[in-house]
């Protein structure tokens, strides 16, 4: 009946049936929304909607994640499910996409830069899976971590040293040119953010066709190549850290139209294997789930 009841959620919430999902929502919920403000929410976001259809259904942070959307992609809703079944959150926004841009692809093919199995913690082509999506600059960027037992960290998350990424070997995405690098940066302490530096330590590649890979967030004095380098898909550039605009040890990877990631134009990146990796995968050296 809960599996139904996920499946179907946008038939429930179309229908007007709030007391049943009100019902299943977790108590935090409630004491944050009353029965009649969710309800008078609900009814008004329904208005000339016609129909709800499911586009991801993933596991996030422990959490099942489904986005629905109307028939004409302008509003969604998502909705998170704990183990139990329980409602632990719902969003209703309107639902923004870029279909131009999400048409450009890249013309050369990647591999994501990494030896092993890395989790995709953002990524795909809309803000709730993506939260770079929004930005021109990064719209189809990607973050990756590590997880064992859907946790990215042992222990305690107060030491870099306790991230399973912190350290992994990050690698060229594709064969090029290394035409920038910025070393030296430190690594945050774990919850902090460094927003003046904000890609932290990172490698900028020049590939065919005018792309440019960009790897950011590497561990302080680990990058092992420089400008000029020629590279290799798969060679090693350094390692994984928590530098930059980070608040736990991860990679951030994009390809760009040019080599100013302030100024460039993120690009949908075409993956050996023909994948489309989103938020919630695993992701292998390949490029492949």
């Amino acid at each position: 009946m809960i599996n139904q009841f996920k499946e179907q959620f946008g038939r429930y919430f179309l229908n007007g049936e709030f007391e049943e999902i009100y019902g299943k929502t977790a108590k935090s919920f409630q004491n944050l929304v009353s029965f009649e403000q969710f309800r008078e929410l609900s009814l008004n976001y329904n208005s000339g909607v016609s129909s709800y259809t499911c586009i991801v259904a993933n596991t996030f942070q422990g959490l099942e994640q489904y986005i629905w959307v109307d028939e004409t992609y302008s509003k969604a809703v998502v909705i998170a499910f704990d183990e139990q079944g329980i409602i632990q959150a719902i969003y209703l926004k309107p639902f923004e996409t870029f279909p131009s841009s999400d048409q450009v692809w890249t013309k050369s093919t990647y591999s994501m830069p990494i030896n092993d199995e890395w989790y995709v913690f953002w990524g795909g082509t809309n803000e709730f899976i993506n939260y770079h999506y929004p930005y021109e600059q990064q719209r189809y960027a990607y973050d990756l971590v590590q997880m064992v037992n859907n946790e990215t960290y042992k222990n305690s998350t107060l030491q870099n040293e306790n991230y399973y990424a912190f350290g992994t070997e990050v690698v060229a995405p594709a064969d090029g040119v290394v035409v920038e690098v910025i070393d030296g940066i430190k690594d945050n302490i774990p919850g902090e953010m460094d927003e003046e530096n904000a890609a932290g330590n990172y490698c900028i590649i020049a590939h065919e066709h005018n792309e440019y890979s960009m790897i950011a967030h590497f561990k302080k004095d680990s990058i092992c190549v420089k400008t000029g380098d020629n590279v290799k898909a798969g060679q090693l550039l350094g390692l994984c850290g928590n530098s930059g605009n980070s608040s736990e040890a991860h990679i951030h990877f994009q390809v760009m139209d040019q080599q100013d990631f302030l100024k460039a134009k993120s690009l949908r990146i075409k993956f050996h294997g023909g994948e489309e990796p989103i938020q919630g995968d695993i992701v292998v050296p390949s490029g492949g789930k």
